[in-house]
Protein backbone atom coordinates (compact mmCIF):
# COMPACT_ATOMS: atom_id res chain seq x y z
CA UNK A 1 0.00 0.00 0.00
CA UNK A 2 1.19 3.59 -0.11
CA UNK A 3 2.49 5.11 2.35
CA UNK A 4 1.61 8.81 3.80
CA UNK A 5 3.88 11.42 3.80
CA UNK A 6 4.32 14.95 1.81
CA UNK A 7 3.02 13.74 -0.86
CA UNK A 8 0.19 11.61 0.27
CA UNK A 9 -2.69 9.59 -1.69
CA UNK A 10 -6.04 10.47 -2.63
CA UNK A 11 -7.40 7.32 -3.73
CA UNK A 12 -10.32 9.22 -5.48
CA UNK A 13 -8.41 10.15 -7.68
CA UNK A 14 -8.52 13.93 -9.96
CA UNK A 15 -9.49 14.31 -13.48
CA UNK A 16 -7.35 17.09 -14.97
CA UNK A 17 -8.91 17.39 -18.53
CA UNK A 18 -12.25 19.62 -18.70
CA UNK A 19 -14.99 16.63 -18.83
CA UNK A 20 -17.76 16.79 -21.75
CA UNK A 21 -20.26 13.65 -22.22
CA UNK A 22 -18.05 12.34 -24.79
CA UNK A 23 -14.95 12.71 -22.51
CA UNK A 24 -16.66 11.60 -19.46
CA UNK A 25 -15.94 7.75 -20.51
CA UNK A 26 -11.91 8.02 -21.18
CA UNK A 27 -12.07 10.14 -18.27
CA UNK A 28 -13.32 7.43 -15.76
CA UNK A 29 -11.12 4.43 -17.41
CA UNK A 30 -7.84 6.84 -16.99
CA UNK A 31 -8.78 7.59 -13.10
CA UNK A 32 -9.29 4.86 -12.54
CA UNK A 33 -5.81 3.59 -14.22
CA UNK A 34 -3.98 5.59 -12.03
CA UNK A 35 -5.87 4.23 -8.87
CA UNK A 36 -5.45 0.99 -9.73
CA UNK A 37 -1.91 1.40 -10.27
CA UNK A 38 -1.07 3.07 -7.26
CA UNK A 39 -2.48 0.53 -4.98
CA UNK A 40 -0.88 -2.67 -6.59
CA UNK A 41 2.48 -1.20 -7.04
CA UNK A 42 4.56 -1.47 -3.80
CA UNK A 43 6.23 1.68 -2.13
CA UNK A 44 4.16 3.71 -4.75
CA UNK A 45 2.82 7.22 -3.35
CA UNK A 46 0.96 8.69 -6.79
CA UNK A 47 0.41 7.98 -9.97
CA UNK A 48 -0.21 10.03 -13.24
CA UNK A 49 -1.26 9.42 -16.76
CA UNK A 50 -1.24 11.53 -20.15
CA UNK A 51 -2.60 10.20 -23.69
CA UNK A 52 -1.95 11.44 -26.88
CA UNK A 53 -4.08 11.10 -30.04
CA UNK A 54 -2.46 10.79 -33.88
CA UNK A 55 1.35 11.10 -32.70
CA UNK A 56 3.15 12.69 -29.82
CA UNK A 57 4.01 16.22 -31.07
CA UNK A 58 0.33 16.78 -31.10
CA UNK A 59 -0.09 16.14 -27.31
CA UNK A 60 -1.73 17.85 -24.41
CA UNK A 61 0.20 19.88 -21.98
CA UNK A 62 -1.84 18.74 -19.25
CA UNK A 63 -1.94 14.80 -17.40
CA UNK A 64 -5.04 13.07 -18.27
CA UNK A 65 -5.60 12.09 -14.18
CA UNK A 66 -3.20 12.20 -11.08
CA UNK A 67 -3.91 10.22 -7.87
CA UNK A 68 -2.86 13.45 -6.29
CA UNK A 69 -3.08 17.25 -7.54
CA UNK A 70 0.46 18.09 -6.53
CA UNK A 71 1.21 15.55 -9.21
CA UNK A 72 -0.14 17.26 -11.85
CA UNK A 73 2.79 19.94 -11.84
CA UNK A 74 5.06 17.46 -12.02
CA UNK A 75 3.50 15.80 -15.53
CA UNK A 76 2.70 19.49 -16.88
CA UNK A 77 6.93 20.92 -16.72
CA UNK A 78 7.69 17.55 -18.92
CA UNK A 79 5.09 18.45 -21.52
CA UNK A 80 5.38 21.57 -21.75
CA UNK A 81 9.50 21.52 -22.06
CA UNK A 82 9.49 18.41 -23.82
CA UNK A 83 11.78 16.86 -21.37
CA UNK A 84 11.47 14.35 -18.81
CA UNK A 85 10.91 10.78 -18.75
CA UNK A 86 7.44 10.99 -20.21
CA UNK A 87 8.22 12.40 -23.22
CA UNK A 88 11.63 10.21 -23.48
CA UNK A 89 9.33 7.11 -22.23
CA UNK A 90 7.27 8.04 -25.97
CA UNK A 91 9.83 9.23 -27.91
CA UNK A 92 11.53 5.67 -27.11
CA UNK A 93 8.43 3.25 -26.51
CA UNK A 94 10.39 1.99 -23.59
CA UNK A 95 9.91 2.59 -19.80
CA UNK A 96 11.65 5.28 -18.35
CA UNK A 97 12.83 5.42 -14.98
CA UNK A 98 14.26 7.72 -12.72
CA UNK A 99 15.90 5.67 -9.46
CA UNK A 100 16.82 7.91 -7.46
CA UNK A 101 16.43 11.62 -8.19
CA UNK A 102 18.38 13.12 -5.69
CA UNK A 103 21.08 12.14 -7.90
CA UNK A 104 19.53 12.22 -11.17
CA UNK A 105 21.24 14.70 -13.23
CA UNK A 106 19.31 14.44 -16.47
CA UNK A 107 15.88 16.56 -16.38
CA UNK A 108 16.33 19.11 -14.02
CA UNK A 109 13.35 21.11 -13.88
CA UNK A 110 11.10 18.10 -13.49
CA UNK A 111 14.03 16.45 -10.89
CA UNK A 112 13.72 20.14 -9.09
CA UNK A 113 9.96 19.78 -8.90
CA UNK A 114 9.57 16.00 -7.95
CA UNK A 115 12.05 16.82 -4.96
CA UNK A 116 10.30 19.37 -4.00
CA UNK A 117 6.92 17.02 -3.67
CA UNK A 118 8.88 14.60 -1.56
CA UNK A 119 9.05 12.24 -4.86
CA UNK A 120 12.73 10.28 -5.17
CA UNK A 121 12.28 8.24 -7.42
CA UNK A 122 9.74 7.54 -10.66
CA UNK A 123 8.74 5.42 -13.23
CA UNK A 124 7.23 5.57 -16.81
CA UNK A 125 5.39 3.03 -18.96
CA UNK A 126 3.96 3.96 -22.44
CA UNK A 127 1.83 2.57 -24.34
CA UNK A 128 0.97 1.98 -27.65
CA UNK A 129 -1.86 1.05 -29.75
CA UNK A 130 -3.84 2.64 -33.03
CA UNK A 131 -2.41 5.69 -33.39
CA UNK A 132 -3.51 6.42 -29.45
CA UNK A 133 -0.68 6.98 -26.81
CA UNK A 134 -0.65 7.00 -23.31
CA UNK A 135 1.35 6.59 -20.30
CA UNK A 136 1.55 5.95 -16.89
CA UNK A 137 3.95 7.03 -14.04
CA UNK A 138 4.23 5.85 -10.81
CA UNK A 139 6.19 7.84 -7.54
CA UNK A 140 7.75 7.09 -4.50
CA UNK A 141 9.16 8.62 -1.42
CA UNK A 142 12.05 6.34 -1.55
CA UNK A 143 14.64 5.58 -4.08
CA UNK A 144 14.97 2.46 -6.27
CA UNK A 145 11.92 1.01 -5.18
CA UNK A 146 10.21 1.07 -8.42
CA UNK A 147 12.55 -1.28 -10.40
CA UNK A 148 10.28 -3.76 -10.89
CA UNK A 149 7.28 -1.91 -11.48
CA UNK A 150 7.28 -1.75 -15.19
CA UNK A 151 7.15 -5.54 -15.35
CA UNK A 152 4.35 -6.02 -12.86
CA UNK A 153 0.85 -5.23 -12.16
CA UNK A 154 0.47 -1.91 -13.49
CA UNK A 155 1.51 -2.99 -16.77
CA UNK A 156 -1.14 -5.40 -17.30
CA UNK A 157 -3.45 -2.35 -16.13
CA UNK A 158 -2.30 -0.28 -18.90
CA UNK A 159 -2.35 -2.43 -21.52
CA UNK A 160 -5.93 -3.32 -20.50
CA UNK A 161 -6.84 0.24 -20.34
CA UNK A 162 -5.66 1.50 -23.30
CA UNK A 163 -7.65 -1.38 -25.22
CA UNK A 164 -10.67 -0.32 -23.49
CA UNK A 165 -9.63 3.18 -24.75
CA UNK A 166 -9.20 1.99 -28.45
CA UNK A 167 -12.61 0.65 -28.28
CA UNK A 168 -14.20 3.55 -26.38
CA UNK A 169 -12.84 5.36 -28.95
CA UNK A 170 -13.81 3.30 -32.06
CA UNK A 171 -17.73 3.44 -30.11
CA UNK A 172 -18.20 6.52 -30.29
CA UNK A 173 -16.79 6.87 -33.88
CA UNK A 174 -19.55 4.52 -35.24
CA UNK A 175 -22.04 6.46 -33.12
CA UNK A 176 -21.12 9.55 -34.77
CA UNK A 177 -21.14 8.16 -38.40
CA UNK A 178 -24.97 6.55 -37.59
CA UNK A 179 -25.93 10.19 -36.36
CA UNK A 180 -24.71 11.81 -39.54
CA UNK A 181 -26.11 9.27 -41.92
CA UNK A 182 -29.25 9.99 -39.54
CA UNK A 183 -29.41 13.30 -40.55
CA UNK A 184 -28.57 12.81 -44.04
CA UNK A 185 -31.21 10.53 -44.15
CA UNK A 186 -33.93 12.92 -42.72
CA UNK A 187 -32.70 15.73 -44.87
CA UNK A 188 -33.13 13.73 -48.28
CA UNK A 189 -36.56 14.45 -48.59
CA UNK A 190 -36.07 18.34 -48.53
CA UNK A 191 -32.69 17.90 -50.93
CA UNK A 192 -34.70 15.93 -53.73
CA UNK A 193 -37.58 18.29 -53.60
CA UNK A 194 -35.68 21.56 -53.93
CA UNK A 195 -33.58 19.19 -57.28
CA UNK A 196 -36.63 19.29 -58.43
CA UNK A 197 -37.56 22.74 -57.89
CA UNK A 198 -34.33 24.02 -59.41
CA UNK A 199 -34.75 21.24 -62.78
CA UNK A 200 -37.96 23.14 -63.19
CA UNK A 201 -36.50 26.82 -63.02
CA UNK A 202 -33.77 25.73 -65.24
CA UNK A 203 -34.46 22.66 -67.22
CA UNK A 204 -32.04 20.87 -66.40
CA UNK A 205 -30.85 17.26 -65.11
CA UNK A 206 -31.12 16.06 -61.49
CA UNK A 207 -27.05 15.87 -60.96
CA UNK A 208 -26.77 19.09 -62.16
CA UNK A 209 -29.40 20.80 -59.87
CA UNK A 210 -28.02 18.82 -56.94
CA UNK A 211 -24.59 20.49 -58.12
CA UNK A 212 -26.32 24.10 -58.27
CA UNK A 213 -27.20 23.55 -54.96
CA UNK A 214 -24.10 22.32 -53.09
CA UNK A 215 -22.70 25.23 -54.97
CA UNK A 216 -24.81 27.56 -53.05
CA UNK A 217 -24.54 25.86 -49.76
CA UNK A 218 -20.26 26.17 -50.21
CA UNK A 219 -20.62 30.03 -51.44
CA UNK A 220 -22.79 30.65 -48.48
CA UNK A 221 -21.09 28.41 -46.28
CA UNK A 222 -24.32 27.14 -44.77
CA UNK A 223 -25.56 23.71 -44.85
CA UNK A 224 -26.74 21.76 -48.01
CA UNK A 225 -30.04 20.81 -45.99
CA UNK A 226 -30.39 24.60 -44.53
CA UNK A 227 -30.12 25.68 -48.99
CA UNK A 228 -32.82 23.32 -49.68
CA UNK A 229 -35.58 24.05 -47.37
CA UNK A 230 -34.86 27.73 -48.30
CA UNK A 231 -35.20 26.81 -51.66
CA UNK A 232 -38.25 25.07 -51.01
CA UNK A 233 -39.92 27.25 -48.87
CA UNK A 234 -39.62 29.33 -51.75
CA UNK A 235 -40.41 27.37 -54.18
CA UNK A 236 -37.55 29.08 -56.05
CA UNK A 237 -38.89 32.28 -56.75
CA UNK A 238 -36.47 35.06 -56.49
CA UNK A 239 -33.77 32.56 -57.20
CA UNK A 240 -33.65 32.25 -60.90
CA UNK A 241 -30.63 34.84 -61.96
CA UNK A 242 -28.80 32.85 -59.11
CA UNK A 243 -29.33 29.56 -60.13
CA UNK A 244 -28.69 30.56 -64.06
CA UNK A 245 -25.26 32.42 -63.19
CA UNK A 246 -24.31 28.99 -60.76
CA UNK A 247 -25.61 26.47 -63.41
CA UNK A 248 -23.40 28.36 -66.23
Amino acid sequence: MPETGQLGYHPEGHHLAAESPESALPGRRLSELVEQAARCTPDCCGASTTVVEGGVEGGTDRPAAVTHPDLAPLVTVQLRGGDGPIPAALESGEPVEALDLLREERWPEYRALALDAGVRSSVTIPFRRSGLAVTLSLYSFRPGTLKGAPHGPARVLGDLAVGCLVRDRSYRAALTELDQLGAALRSRPVVDQACGIVMHVLGCDAETAFQVLRRISQGANRKLADVAAGVVEKRGRGLERELVSLAG
